[in-house]
């Protein structure tokens, strides 16, 4: 999902940079609804209240492992700005130790100025996706 070579800096600041190409939000839409297309996803029997992500108007799910002490996640959404928004998220946030991930706030959605332009609805679920993966970390972080 994301380039493990990058630290969680680079990443934000990589998404940055991709969104100031774009003039107007109808590209940037576009732009998000293409990065959903390209989310792997996850299979259809993780698509079950286990991995649900409650709060988010779309259904989504999220699942992460921990390999080498680094977490990994997968997620899916039946929403396709919201897969977009996932692949961010996990660009960031996937393949990161879990004190890395609890420390990164998601402040690159306010500098690409995203936060502005979501519904409320949407932005409660980010939020939600947020605090799902923050979660997973800390219990992570916590041996569980």
């Amino acid at each position: 999902m994301n380039d493990t070579f990058a630290t969680i800096a680079e990443a934000k600041q990589s998404i940055i940079d991709e969104f100031s190409l774009f003039d107007d939000w109808v590209d940037r839409y576009e732009y998000i609804i293409e990065l959903g297309k390209g989310l792997k996803g996850l299979p259809e029997e993780c698509h079950t209240e286990q991995f649900r992500v409650k709060g988010c108007q779309s259904q989504v799910w999220f699942r992460a492992h921990d390999t080498g002490g680094r977490i990994v996640y997968e997620a899916d959404s039946d929403a396709m700005i919201v897969r977009g928004l996932i692949a961010l998220l996990l660009r960031v946030y996937s393949a990161r130790l879990p004190e890395e991930i609890l420390t990164t706030p998601p402040d690159f959605f306010d500098a690409i100025e995203l936060g502005s332009h979501l519904s409320g609805n949407r932005a409660n679920g980010l939020h939600a996706m947020v605090s799902h993966i923050h979660s997973y970390a800390q219990s992570f972080k916590d041996g569980g």
